[in-house]
């Protein structure tokens, strides 16, 4: 019995609550107090879209229907498609009478239509087209259902742990459903596609020869200063909901509302979250990608020293007005044996503030350094003595 209980507990641990695991996505949140954010809202987010810090949060992971906001991991799949070659935007997919067939947000597909990815892409992430949706998927897993599975595969993969797809466009279905916090995840990851932000900025278009005009349903990409998308989604279930992300001064943030009363409430409650990370957050980039912090001796190189330069950028989300108060600490070894390669992690850098670890970044060598042989120990000897 007691074997059993046991067992029974570790289960619970490793799988039966969601949070835990979900928690390690994104980091930890900045949110010390609750802000004086009056939010209509059912759940909200935000969240800094280069580190990931949470910057606040209201039921985040409360499952709930996300509606069309379920078309950013559609476009996700899509994006990856195209960057690993398996389709081109130039493509020309055939609409089935599935496709045809769909009701709700959709550019009136007709059976044996052809149209391209191109124009597809940008019916979904412009007008919300839910039989773009299904022409697509049907292009890239030959089913609904297979595409459906890609979907859910990939939420996994990104641990959206609140999250079940039923359908690659939102519609209202039986056990679909997801959370702020796992929306702010994909949004996250569909904005690291280069290839899809200039159709979620787009305001207006056209498609079928400029003889069909989209419009965006995100308002904010037109009212929102630096707004960079990403989805709107409205059912009966659903109420109302947004995922709105915007860039200023170096800061790109990403705020989630879902089962807002009504549109005009989801956009305002938007644009107060993101009001709010704007006025109390900013960037912090105190060193770029291959700055050097010194030179670090090499023991029985060619060389005598290597340069130790940093990995990558260094990005740090703070309280505006605290930027003075974060500390660099870095660690360098005294000297390092030959060979070494270039990019080999050889020390690090600490950034502190007010004695919490903020972010910890590789130095790495600039260059390789070989070992020294016995012909280069003989060639220095020759220049001593020479």
């Amino acid at each position: 019995m007691r074997k059993a209980i046991t067992i029974s507990i570790l289960i619970f641990l490793l799988f039966g609550n969601s949070h835990i695991g979900c928690k390690k996505v994104f980091g930890e949140s900045l949110q010390t107090q609750t802000p004086s954010l009056e939010i209509s809202a059912k759940s909200a987010i935000l969240v800094d879209f280069d580190t990931g810090k949470i910057l606040y949060e209201k039921n985040s992971h409360e499952k709930l229907p996300p509606a069309s906001i379920t078309k950013i991991m559609t476009m996700i799949l899509i994006c990856e498609a195209i960057e690993k070659g398996k389709i081109k935007l130039s493509d020309k997919v055939v609409a089935s009478q599935n496709a045809s067939s769909l009701g709700g947000s959709q550019v009136y597909l007709k059976e044996n239509e052809e149209m391209t990815v191109e124009e597809l892409l940008k019916s979904i992430a412009i007008a919300s087209a839910n039989d773009a949706c299904v022409a697509l998927a049907e292009h890239i897993a030959g089913s609904v259902q297979e595409f459906v599975y890609m979907m859910n595969k990939k939420a996994k993969e990104l641990g959206m742990f609140d999250t079940n797809f039923v359908n690659p466009y939102g519609l209202d279905a039986e056990n679909h459903y997801t959370s702020a916090y796992d929306v702010a995840i994909m949004s996250r990851e569909l904005l690291k596609h280069k290839i899809i932000r200039k159709y979620l900025t787009t305001w207006v278009d056209t498609i079928r020869e400029g003889k069909f005009g989209l419009t965006n349903t995100n308002k904010l990409v037109r009212f929102y200063r630096g707004c960079t998308g990403v989805k709107t989604g409205s059912t009966d279930k659903a109420k109302f909901c947004v995922s709105a992300s915007a860039l200023r001064n170096g800061l790109h943030l990403i705020a989630v509302i879902m089962g807002a009363p009504d549109s005009k409430t989801r956009f305002n409650d938007a644009t107060k979250v993101l009001d709010w990370g704007f006025a109390n957050f900013s960037m912090y980039s105190p060193y770029s990608k291959g700055y050097c912090f010194g030179k670090v001796k090499v023991k029985n190189g060619i060389e005598k020293e290597v340069e130790a330069i940093l990995s990558t950028d260094v990005k740090l989300i703070v309280k505006k007005g605290d930027e003075s108060t974060v500390e660099s600490k870095v660690t360098l070894p005294q000297q390092i044996s030959a060979p070494v390669k270039t990019g080999q992690k050889i020390g690090k850098l600490e950034l502190w503030q007010e004695g919490k670890l903020l972010g910890v970044y590789d130095l790495i060598a600039k260059k390789d350094v070989q070992k020294r042989n016995l012909f280069d120990i003989f060639r220095m000897l020759f220049r001593l003595e020479s």
